[in-house]
């Protein structure tokens, strides 16, 4: 391996482990003329997998694109951020476990769907709002009491706190004894100025 700093080719591995992922072996190398370490990643070469779009167009599989829509779907929602890459993970890795490497669009939305029916069932019906395109509201309704009907919990808004209970109301007081019983005040004349 070339020396990224001084170009010898010669070098020698002082550090070996696998990736998180466990996709590729990070090995640190160190350059045998100049004693400088880098690192180097080795990965199995594989055949990329392709997305085949409704219109036709194809596009090389994007796990990130894949979060990015997945996180859309689980906003504000108590899903975390590890569900949602473990879920990724199993998709690439089912999509990567296929013969064919041209994968249509459709398919790669329904392991989506199904990821996300395990996670929220609120994701899972905000995804499939946006992905089944519902043309209007009977749809919808359709697709969530199919969604019920499978046993899949309706979520439900969390109880309200109870209401402390409100102090008791100080006592009013008496009103004033009238000074002209009979008389009601607003039948007094106002007073007459002196000019």
């Amino acid at each position: 391996m070339r020396c990224p700093f001084c170009g010898h080719l010669e070098d020698k591995v002082v550090d070996s482990r696998e990736s998180r992922e466990g996709d590729a072996v990070r090995r640190r190398r160190e350059c045998l003329a100049c004693g400088r370490r880098f690192t180097s990643y080795e990965r199995v070469e594989e055949t990329p997998v392709l997305i085949v779009k409704k219109d036709g167009r194809r596009e090389p599989f994007d796990r990130a694109k894949l979060l990015k829509g997945m996180s859309a779907a689980c906003q504000k929602r108590p899903v975390t951020l590890a569900q949602l890459e473990e879920a990724a993970g199993d998709i690439q890795a089912k999509l990567l476990e296929r013969t064919d490497k041209e994968i249509p669009s459709r398919d790669l939305g329904e392991l989506v769907m199904d990821a996300l029916k395990g996670l929220d069932s609120v994701a899972y019906v905000r995804f499939a709002s946006v992905y089944r395109e519902f043309r209007d509201l009977h749809d919808f309704v359709r697709h969530l009491e199919g969604l019920v009907g499978q046993g899949n919990p309706v979520p439900s808004r969390p109880a309200a706190a109870p209401r402390p209970p409100e102090p008791p109301a100080e006592p009013v007081p008496p009103a004033p004894t009238p000074l002209f019983p009979g008389l009601a005040p607003a039948r007094l004349s106002p007073k007459r100025r002196k000019h």
